[in-house]
């Protein structure tokens, strides 16, 4: 190689790349803190590259020609040192020259392919070494490079290399997190804060008999609350019954909550026990509270105030003991719910609410809930995980995911069965300014609730009707983004 004159002299200063590379050779990021889908920071990746060569003028003015290219160097005179540094994890491209005393590069690359096979290898070699050098790539060598090369040409191979050990480590990761074994009591996949909240509360409030309202958009996990609220209770030992007040028609719904005696009715044969009473001990799950007949809701009020019961067409009064777990889908606190669901009945089950944030609005979860779900569905089928490409990691990070955590769940499913069809891109969102993936995401935010507001003249009613928001993410909202409503006020649509 030919040495370039400005840099090959200049000594590394202190602190710089160069000059920490054989301290920084074990320090090495962990798999733990790394994203298990690239880029979800919006952050570019360091490539980083271990450089052999017993040459020190020419060691020494390739490290600091990809310094200047932005790439972190540990340079090594010995492919003996440099092994003691390279393990199955190692993040980066390894870059060695042939013929070297000791260890050659030809050896140090089968003494890699032990350690881990898809570490790429680019091979340094004079014209007598080309044959060698093909014969290492028809094994496996990323690539090799004939003296005298270009500085561009190395780079340009360290780049590709980089990307493709990127995504196979990647991968890897993908198929280590999801036959991961969650030892948390709590059954909540997520480290953003609002989920990490919701685990602390669930296991503050757990033996604490109060009825708790979780609110969430259709397949948030709601469920999965009061299973977990269940669990963590001294309530475990005893029935969680489940019932979704949507699915149960108008005129069977209070024999099932409150049971009746026989002749109660006609068709009432024989005694039966109503869902409410057989959860006594234990809790009760009320979903999608929203849509119970306000007839029933009455009744139900009674039942919560005094923890007492009647079955139809009986004088007997029953004592209970039981939790009331309540879901919902819609904020029932807003005046657009006072005229379908009491506003005591709401006071009355709203002692703690527990708010589920839609998935959209906790991208950095997706990862980890994903390799969960992979994980489940090639155990379920007895499948292997498949590669991710790169376009169903964009669809990933970029989909609004409507269905939720749910959603999520039949997408890994089908990804694992091999079904998926290659997803549409997704509404593109404005990139005119600089910016991460986050920042760009609330700029688009920002923006939708501001054409909003403008549309329907700054009306509260109109504007949660429209974003399909409840009224309190709305107002959390106008104030995360310095969104003043009353600039809007009148504003023609």
């Amino acid at each position: 190689m030919t040495r370039e004159p400005d840099s090959s002299s200049a000594p590394a200063r202190p602190g710089s790349t160069a000059s920490r590379a054989t301290a920084d050779a074990t320090a090495l990021p962990t798999r733990a803190t790394e994203p298990l889908l690239g880029g979800t920071s919006g952050q570019a990746l360091a490539i980083r590259v271990a450089f052999i060569d017993d040459d020190e003028d020419l060691r020494r003015a390739n490290a600091q020609t990809l310094k200047l290219h932005g790439i972190e160097v540990q340079a090594h005179a010995s492919a003996r040192s440099a092994l003691a540094t390279l393990t199955h994890d190692f993040d980066g491209v390894v870059v060695t020259d042939i013929r070297m005393p000791d260890i050659d590069g030809l050896q140090l690359f089968q003494r890699l392919r032990n350690i881990d096979p898809h570490i790429p290898v680019i091979l340094i070699t004079g014209h007598g070494d080309i044959a060698m050098a093909v014969q290492c790539m028809r094994d496996g060598a990323y690539d090799f490079l004939a003296k005298p090369y270009a500085p561009d040409r190395l780079v340009t191979s360290i780049r590709h290399a980089a990307e493709k050990r990127r995504l196979v480590l990647e991968n890897r990761r993908l198929r280590e997190a999801a036959f991961a074994v969650d030892a948390d009591e709590v059954p909540f996949i997520g480290t953003t804060p609002a989920m990490q909240r919701i685990k602390q509360t669930l296991r503050h409030i757990a033996d604490a008999d109060v009825d708790v309202l979780v609110e969430g958009e259709t397949g948030t996990g709601k469920e999965v609350v009061a299973t977990a609220l269940h669990r963590l209770s001294r309530r475990r030992q005893r029935a969680l019954v489940a019932i979704n007040c949507g699915a149960l028609p108008e005129s069977v719904i209070e024999s099932e909550l409150f049971g009746h005696e026989a002749g109660a009715f006609t068709g009432a044969q024989k005694r039966r026990i109503g869902r409410i009473e057989h959860a006594s001990g234990g809790t009760l799950f009320l979903d999608e509270i929203e849509s119970m007949p306000l007839a029933v809701q009455v009744k139900l009020l009674r039942v919560l105030e005094s923890r007492q019961i009647t079955p139809l067409g009986s004088n007997e009064v029953r004592s209970l003991d039981l939790r009331v777990v309540a879901a919902t889908k819609e904020d029932l606190g807003s005046p657009t719910s006072r005229a379908k669901f009491r506003e005591d009945l709401f006071y009355r089950l709203n002692v703690v609410t527990i708010r589920i944030p839609p998935l959209r609005e906790r991208r950095e979860d997706i990862p980890l809930l994903l390799a969960h779900y992979l994980g489940h569905a090639a155990r379920r089928f007895q499948r292997d995980i498949p590669d991710m490409p790169a376009d169903i990691k964009r669809h990933l990070l970029t989909h609004d995911w409507p269905g939720n955590v749910r959603e999520l769940a039949h997408f890994a499913e089908r990804f694992v069965l091999g079904v998926l069809d290659t997803p549409t891109a997704a509404t593109p969102i404005p990139d005119t300014a600089a910016g991460t993936l986050p920042e760009k995401m609330e700029r688009f935010e920002a923006q939708l609730i501001r054409e909003a507001l403008a549309a329907h003249q700054g009306d509260v009613r109109a504007t949660l009707e429209a974003l399909g928001i409840p009224r309190k993410t709305f107002y959390d909202k106008l104030q995360r983004h310095g969104i003043d409503r009353q600039e809007y006020t009148g504003t023609p649509g």
